[in-house]
This record gives structure tokens, C-alpha cells and sequence, in this order.
């Protein structure tokens, strides 16, 4: 804040959009009226998903709150002219309401991840499982299916959450154990399928979610890592990100592994002729693909 109020005049609108602990913008109010300003401050989260945000914003109802009236009006009157609709609260309200539904999308796919887990470790096809609850039965169309939950906001919103209720936070820690844990489920299990000392590993997609070329916090990279320690070698491509070095061409992934990993299931990879190799698809990505492991 300290950075920016240089830039500001006196009867400017600030608002704060990205998820913050809860308290943060009464706080950040009181900073700059300390420093002797006459800012107003209203907190509206952003709500789009990510390669959605043109649609979204238009389209979407948009949470507004204000530090005073004034604030709270200002913010209505800006997002007005974009938002089909106008939902006031207070600020921590608005900040509670941003946490709250990062975090309970991410505990919605911890359910889904340990359902997997508990599903491949009896021997059943979870995917199968999923289609049966989910056909023509609305109580079970919002389950998600399994998969690496990652990315720079879930995650860290539930650790945030955690933190303000002084980590007596139960379900949101299980949640982070069962999400972070998969990788190292999915090591474990290509161990006992594979003498991994002997394979080159190659993974498919190192974005944190598909059709994104993000990387930040993604578990692709965590499955790297952890595979690094066993792997003969390991192989690593994406179509879309542009940022890491040691990246390949798909084919040449292709062709040296001797088994593959799906770790983000971009839609580019539909149809992939992975030319007999095993691959390992916790998405259900693959389903008709000869040796799906």
C-alpha cells in the first residue's frame, strides 16, 4: 500500500480484488486514513475462472462492499455498468464469501480424490463408479471427477481460512493432505506397477489445470519431483506453457518413455496416438486408450 499511494489522489476509489486474510481491508482502510489520505476502500472479489474472465465478468453476479457508504457506492456504481447483478455485504463479509468458495471447491475435490484413491485401492474403476452415480441423477451432478487440484488460489485460500480459525480447521487441513497427497499416491502406485529404475517417465501437461498455460503452484511439478528420486528419467511437455526450459516436443516424449503420465489433461491431448505406451490417467482423461494403467 505504501507503493501505491504515491499514485493516488484524495476522493479516488480503491478496490481490492484478489482474495485476502479476513480483516485485510478494514485494515488497509485505517493504514491509509493514518497516513493522512482520503481514500475510499471497497473490496469486490473477482470471481471469474481463469481464461473466462471477459465472459464471466459480464455475466456474473459481482459481491460489492465498501469501508464507508461512500466506498460501497462508488464500487456499486463501477461494477454496475459490467455486472448483471449487485450483491452488497460488509467487507469481511465480502472477504469470507471469496474464502469460502475457494475453499469449499477444493474440499469438494479432496471428496473426489479420496473416492479415486479408495476406489483404485480396491480394485474398481472409480471413473466407472463416478458415470453411475452421476447419469440422469441430479443429487450426484456436481461431483467432480478426480484429478490434480492445484493452481495459485485454492490451496492457499484454504490455508488462509485455516489460519484465521487458529488451525482448528479440520476439514480444510484434510482436504490439503488428501489434494497434495495424491501425487505421491500416484508414485507410489507406478512403483508397484513398474521397476521405475529402469523406466524413462514422461509427463503429459505441466500447467496447474488444462487449457491454461499457468504454472504456478501446479502439482505437475510436485510429480516431477517426486519422480526424479526413482525414475531413470523423467520427460516433461505441454503444448501451452511457454516459461520452462526442460520442456519437449509431445512426440519426442512420445517416443522416448517407456510409460507416461497425465498430469493436466489439455484438451489438445484428446485423440493422442500415444502409441502403445502405458499411461497413468488418474482424469479418466484416456478411458478408451489401449494400456491405461
Amino acid at each position: 500500500m505504501d507503493a501505491v499511494l504515491p499514485y493516488m489522489a484524495d476522493g479516488q476509489l480503491l478496490v481490492l480484488r484478489s482474495t485476502v486474510y479476513p480483516g485485510t481491508t478494514d485494515w488497509v482502510a485505517g493504514h491509509i486514513q493514518r497516513q493522512g489520505c482520503n481514500i475510499q476502500v471497497a473490496f469486490c472479489p473477482e470471481r471469474v475462472v481463469q481464461g473466462y474472465g471477459i465472459l464471466e465478468l459480464g455475466s456474473m453476479p459481482q459481491i460489492v462492499s465498501g469501508c464507508t457508504p461512500e466506498a460501497e457506492e462508488a464500487a456499486a456504481a463501477l461494477f454496475g455498468l459490467i455486472a448483471p447483478d449487485i450483491v452488497r455485504v460488509k467487507p469481511i463479509e465480502a472477504e469470507f464469501a471469496k474464502i469460502f468458495c475457494n475453499t469449499y471447491r477444493y474440499i469438494e475435490f479432496a471428496a473426489s480424490n479420496q473416492f479415486y484413491m479408495i476406489a483404485r485401492s480396491a480394485g474398481a474403476d472409480y471413473n466407472a463408479i463416478l458415470e453411475a452415480m452421476k447419469r440422469n441423477y441430479p443429487r450426484a451432478a456436481r461431483i467432480p471427477g478426480a484429478g490434480f487440484s492445484a493452481g495459485p488460489c485454492l490451496f492457499k485460500d484454504t490455508m488462509q481460512l485455516a489460519a484465521f480459525a487458529r488451525n482448528q480447521f479440520a476439514l480444510g487441513h484434510a482436504a490439503m493432505l488428501v489434494n497434495e497427497g495424491l501425487v505421491l499416491y500416484v508414485v507410489d502406485e507406478l512403483r508397484r506397477l513398474h521397476d521405475l529404475s529402469q523406466c524413462t517417465v514422461g509427463l503429459l501437461g505441466m500447467a496447474f489445470k488444462p487449457d491454461v498455460d499457468d504454472i504456478r503452484a501446479s502439482l505437475s511439478y510436485k510429480l516431477k519431483r517426486a519422480l526424479t528420486m526413482h525414475a531413470r528419467q523423467v520427460l516433461t511437455t505441454d503444448p501451452l506453457v511457454q516459461c520452462d526450459p526442460d520442456l519437449r516436443p509431445l512426440d519426442d516424449v512420445i517416443e522416448r518413455s517407456d510409460l507416461l503420465v497425465l498430469a493436466t489433461p489439455h484438451s489438445v491431448y484428446r485423440g493422442l496416438d500415444l502409441r502403445g505406451k502405458p499411461v497413468f490417467d488418474v482424469w479418466g482423461f484416456f478411458q478408451d486408450a489401449e494400456n491405461v494403467l
